[in-house]
């Protein structure tokens, strides 16, 4: 079984993967579209967490294919779920991914779902701002923003928007 990571999945995926082999996913992008009220922000105030959104021809998500040891994958599934699913925001898809070294596997992701009350778009000001100020359940939105955008330059992978927040966000937070 094979997973794609673009997220916290990357840095933190819950799971020993036997092989993690960068990967592109065509037709989406990686954006903060989703309200978070438990894991990085509360019913009262969300904070932003990244999915998978689609945006058509010509654009690419890159990220991470991370196998699952055959004996576990069960087991990696049903925590998957559990920590995806938690407000059913993200839709489970099986997806068709090609790897760098050119094999195409078939693969679980995380999507958002447009049609659900945390789907959003905000332009990447506001997106700093609620990021800045947003703590839930696994800690501060912005540790997410900064460990994400980190393990993206560790492996090479360019992403501006990422890039962009994590220094809007530190000066925001700089004399909190």
């Amino acid at each position: 079984m094979w997973v794609f990571g673009y997220g916290s999945l990357l840095w933190n995926p819950g799971f020993e993967p036997v092989e993690q082999v960068r990967a592109d996913l065509l037709g989406y992008t990686r954006s903060f579209c989703m309200l978070s009220i438990h894991h990085r922000g509360t019913e009262k105030k969300p904070g932003l967490v990244l999915a998978l959104d689609e945006a058509g021809e010509g654009a690419y998500c890159a990220g991470l294919a991370l196998r699952a040891s055959e004996t576990q994958a069960d087991q990696i599934l049903e925590y998957l779920r559990a920590r995806e699913l938690v407000s059913s925001a993200y839709e489970e898809k099986w997806i068709d991914l090609k790897l760098v070294d050119g094999r195409n596997v078939r693969a679980v992701t995380y999507m958002v779902d447009r049609s659900h009350v945390q789907y959003c778009q905000y332009d990447l000001d506001h997106q700093a701002r609620i990021i800045a100020g947003a703590v839930g359940g696994r800690g501060p939105n912005s540790e997410y923003l900064y460990n994400t955008a980190e393990f993206l330059q560790s492996l090479q992978i360019a992403d501006p928007e990422l890039d962009y927040l994590a220094i809007e966000v530190s000066k925001l937070t700089k004399y909190v």
